[in-house]
């Protein structure tokens, strides 16, 4: 009889459609049955000795909520929900037709996997665990309608001491890469301790989630510049390893993201379900990628009503030659162009687009001109000397946000205010990010006045369930200061750098701790809130709400 392995993951959500991930133990038929009729099936594919499935469910009315249970094979039980849960039935919830209904969006990145219930938590209570049970005990309005995990949804480079125990029944971690994951096996592992925590892997059954990868998908500072590429390339267990990431990450991630529509299209999701065994198909297309960035997009769209999201590829469609380095690819900044302008100014547009990237597009000033200033210097600005300097700098650093690809910056700004200006442009247009492990609110200004019709602002949030020094939140604080933009300004000069073509301010935060941001979004209007996870004396971990503003 076949068994659950991990999930279900409800990913795709409209309407009258849905797509539920599941991994089993053996190849088997999954189905997912709704209290209300609507049903799908799907055969499970094979990769590496796995098997999983991606279940379309049809016949789902708009504006309902149903109930679903997953059932394998011919045995006619159900295998989710589990016997005996503690938490309510997994539901599918479809927005209604009308367009009036709020949509709740909430966000954040950086979930390292807690330890046992039973072990302390050193980095503090789950952002994710914590939201699961207010859902569970809350009211309809605490539930979100989608779930944005904006990167380093598992870290393949810190693992877990559980993990370590694991790796090393399994190998010589005395080897490189040591005790970090080095295969594709080891990555299923990583999902495994992250998923199966109960609160979450009920969390991501019952709410829709939307997934892009950041560095620690991979390894830290993953694709930072061509010589640390060279660098990785060189050693004997880095090609294993990033195409063990991307193989994952396609499977567990991306191809959840896609609407049905998309899936029918996808040939090597079609390649994958033909054969018995797609390990081979699934790496060559991997190898592919890695070895040139045009080859896959990882970015993609996803509409809510006229809620439009962007999801931004800020790591594999790198362009890494010093002279010519961009965060994205020309293809993927043209396909970024031609989705954020689709319909605008008319009744295809959207009342609000969020671009969600991993990687802040507005960081404190010292921070933001210290990483212009080492751009300039590895493209040689201040000759070879400081170009080797800069790139040690660069990755003892973490000097690899937007700012660090000025042309990139650049672009995306020129884009924003293209976007948010005119007749019918968005309410919003906000940018989401996580990476730097903690959260705050900037808003940017056009010089002259010139500021787009449409409220622009960077939302930041991270960590889910991560930890900061003391000496780095000290830095972020100092970053935003006066004292810490007049020394950012002695970055610009010793750089030869333009200056930015727009300024912009900290209106929230910074925030440190374990926490989500939530969007609610109706008609044009908007509303920000952050939750952060805490102790609170007799009553255990509970969401605090730390911030609440309107946007528009």
């Amino acid at each position: 009889m076949a068994r659950l392995r991990l999930g279900p993951l409800l990913r795709y959500v409209d309407g009258s459609t849905a797509t539920v991930w599941v991994e089993t133990d053996r190849p088997c038929t999954a189905e997912v049955r709704c209290e209300d009729g609507a049903k799908g099936t799907a055969d499970t594919f094979q990769i590496a000795g796995h098997h999983y499935a991606l279940i379309p469910v049809t016949g789902l009315r708009p504006g309902t909520e149903t109930a679903y249970e997953v059932r394998l094979g011919d045995s006619g039980a159900p295998v989710w929900p589990l016997p005996d849960s503690p938490f309510p039935p997994s539901v599918i919830h479809t927005p209604g037709e009308g367009g009036d209904e709020a949509l709740r969006v909430t966000f954040g990145s950086c979930r390292w996997a807690a330890p046992p219930s039973d072990e302390h938590d050193p980095v503090g209570p789950d952002a994710l665990d914590t939201l699961a049970a207010r859902i569970a005990t809350g009211t309809a309005a605490d539930r979100p309608d989608v779930l944005l995990l904006l990167g380093d949804q598992v870290y393949a480079d810190n693992t877990s001491e559980a993990t370590r125990r694991w790796l090393a029944a399994r190998r010589n971690l005395n080897d490189p890469p040591g005790d970090q994951v080095a295969d594709y096996e080891e990555y299923t592992h990583l999902y495994y301790e992250s998923w199966l925590d109960p609160e979450v892997r009920w969390l991501l059954s019952t709410v829709p989630s939307c997934m892009i990868f950041d560095d620690h998908d991979v390894i830290d500072d993953w694709n930072t510049s061509a010589a640390w590429l060279a660098e990785m390339r060189a050693t004997p267990w880095w090609r294993e390893r990033v195409l063990s990431g991307l193989m994952s990450y396609w499977v567990y991630q991306h191809l959840g993201n896609l609407p049905p529509a998309d899936l029918e299209r996808d040939e090597l999701y079609a390649a994958l379900r033909a054969t018995p065994d797609g390990t081979d198909a699934l790496r060559a297309f991997a190898s592919a990628s890695d070895a040139d960035p045009t080859a896959t997009r990882w970015s993609y769209r996803r509409d809510f009503g006229r809620v439009r999201l962007l999801m931004v590829d800020t790591r594999a469609a790198r362009v890494l030659d010093e002279q010519n380095r961009a965060m994205i690819d020309p293809e993927e900044a043209r396909w970024l162009r031609e989705q954020a302008l689709d319909g605008a100014g008319g009744p295809d547009g959207c009342d609000h687009l969020l671009i969600g990237t991993s990687l802040p597009w507005l960081l404190p000033h010292l921070i933001h001109d210290a990483e212009g200033w080492n751009a300039a210097l590895c493209r040689g600005e201040r000759g070879a000397r400081w170009a080797r300097f800069g790139e040690n700098l660069r990755r003892r650093s973490d000097l690899e946000h937007w700012a660090a690809f000025p042309a990139s910056f650049d672009a995306l700004t020129s884009l924003i205010a293209e976007v948010g200006t005119g007749a019918g442009a968005p309410a919003t247009v906000c940018v989401l990010s996580g990476d730097v492990h903690h959260a705050y609110i900037a808003e940017p200004t056009w010089p002259g006045g010139s500021d787009p019709d449409a409220r622009v602002l960077q939302l930041t949030c991270s960590p889910v369930h991560n930890s900061i020094p003391t000496s780095i939140k000290l830095g972020f604080h100092f970053g935003w200061s006066r004292v810490g933009r007049a020394l950012g300004r002695r970055f610009e000069r010793h750089g030869r750098l333009t200056r930015a073509a727009i300024n912009w301010r900290k209106t929230g935060g910074p925030w440190f701790g374990n926490q989500l941001m939530t969007l609610t979004l109706r008609g044009r209007s908007a509303q920000v809130r952050l939750d952060q996870a805490q102790v609170v004396k007799g009553v255990g971990v509970q969401l605090k709400t730390t911030q609440e503003s309107r946007l528009s």
